[in-house]
């Protein structure tokens, strides 16, 4: 689950996680070319492209793959017409939902994505009817028991990092850049052989709110459906569920 999900969410669907690897390369392949069409095939003077390079190679995408896909971006490879759109929504107990996707066909994507919402239970909604409530960062979580505090707080403000916190709750560090910042942060932690968990560009909600009980099930359900449609790059949502109920959820 992309965004701002509790560690509880990531431990427990890690290994569902790595079953999708193939479509979780699919999606950064996407990201990687269509920033390289847009700003050129140069990291240095395409920031998009650099951040999106590094955050593929937090989960471990071959170069070989990331070749593929810049020169696929500027020309080199099979023409594609691909476009980024964003839907918004609402699920349950009203939580927020962006949904970003890629697609060569807007009109079969846009019917996919209303389609999940009403079968999820949600509600989809006008352009910018819930953008607001977010803000883009730089994202990077670490276990707690993989980590020196003293020295990932070292290595990350001096990178340019803006926050490092402890989530005791969570048993782990989240570690917060803005997004110009994501790729000399992420360099610097490969760089200190420091292993995040989760290195991602990610829309942060200003607020979350509480769900549980029937509510928080139907949800999870509803993210879940959004994000396996193919045309769908990352769902975020503003909500936030206990690690009891967590548990409870998934067992």
């Amino acid at each position: 689950m992309s965004g701002h999900s509790k560690w509880s969410t990531i431990k427990h669907k890690k290994a569902a996680a790595d079953a999708k690897r193939g479509q979780v390369f699919t999606r950064f392949i996407r990201e990687i070319t269509i920033a390289a069409k847009l700003g050129g095939a140069d990291p240095e003077g395409n920031p998009r492209l650099r951040s999106a390079i590094a955050a593929s190679r937090g989960v471990n995408m071959p170069k070989s793959n990331i070749d593929r896909a810049i020169e696929k971006g500027t020309g080199g490879g099979e023409d594609t017409n691909i476009e980024e759109i964003r839907y918004e929504g609402y699920g349950q107990d009203g939580v927020a939902i962006l949904v970003d996707c890629m697609t060569d066909n807007r009109n079969r994507t846009v019917s996919d994505v209303r389609s999940a919402f009403n079968k999820g239970g949600g509600n989809m909604g006008e352009s910018g009817c819930v953008a607001w409530m977010f803000h883009q960062k730089g994202l990077f979580i670490f276990d707690h028991n993989e980590v020196d505090e003293e020295a990932l707080m070292e290595v990350a403000l001096e990178a340019g990092a803006e926050d490092v916190q402890e989530k005791a709750d969570e048993g782990c560090f989240e570690v917060t850049s803005e997004p110009a910042d994501f790729a000399p942060v992420q360099e610097a932690f490969e760089t200190a052989n420091l292993k995040p968990q989760v290195a991602e560009l990610s829309w942060i909600p200003e607020n979350t709110v509480q769900v549980e009980g029937d509510s928080a099930e139907k949800l999870l359900n509803l993210i879940e459906r959004l994000e396996e449609l193919d045309d769908v790059q990352n769902v975020y949502a503003n909500y936030d569920i206990d690690d009891a109920e967590m548990e409870r959820l998934n067992t």
